[in-house]
């Protein structure tokens, strides 16, 4: 009689040596020292990519399909988008700030984009715009340069970050509920994670 066995057909889970969960938003130090690196390194498109990423508070799928009209008119970069959230089909408003709209230009000056143009090419021949997965990879490569565990953080980070600073300096879960889109504001709740971030935030500051 034939014993049979699945081992030379066994798949490691996909989340295997991952922390799976809320990724964590980075802080201030750790945004400028992002920022710094990739400004000394010249990269254009990805300091446009970071500082839009942190300013929009987009959802990675709607982040890389953003176009040059979505943000600019002309050459002039707009203080302010609109964009339709691909997974909940609302709008979403964000600021676009000054260093953010400086970034921009430069990157849409330097790679000829025009209006109708993906923000963001790929540079595989069959994609129009990075993927998701590209995308993925370029936010562990910054997390592990300043030294972060990349398993630690990911693509919502970008999306978290900014929400978590403001939320942090005014206490105003409506505001941060519109900037995010979210339609309850149980979820802007739990996507913060206040409770368990604000617990570990006084327990830093309490002296013993």
């Amino acid at each position: 009689m034939q014993l049979l066995t699945h081992q030379s057909s066994y798949r490691p889970p996909w989340n295997k040596g991952k922390l799976i969960g809320q990724k964590r938003p980075l802080k201030l130090k750790e945004i400028w020292a992002i920022r710094i690196r990739i400004e000394l390194a010249r990269r254009t498109r990805d300091l446009a990519l970071f500082n839009l990423a942190i300013d929009s508070k987009l959802r990675g799928c709607d982040l890389i399909k953003l176009k040059v009209k979505d943000v600019a008119h002309g050459e002039t970069v707009s203080k302010r988008a609109i964009i339709l959230q691909q997974k909940t089909k609302q709008p979403v408003q964000f600021e676009i700030t000054e260093q953010t709209r400086e970034a921009v230009s430069n990157w849409i000056s330097q790679a000829s984009l025009s209006s109708d143009d993906y923000l963001f090419k790929s540079r595989i021949r069959n994609s129009l715009h990075i993927s998701s997965r590209q995308y993925a990879r370029i936010v562990d490569s910054w997390v592990a340069q300043i030294g972060l565990d990349p398993t630690a953080y990911g693509t919502h980070t970008m999306r978290r970050t900014k929400a978590s600073l403001i939320y942090r300096r005014t206490k105003n879960l409506r505001a941060v509920q519109l900037l995010l889109g979210h339609t309850k504001l149980e979820s802007t709740v739990k996507y913060l994670g206040i409770e368990v971030d604000d617990a570990l935030e006084m327990a830093e500051n309490t002296e013993v």
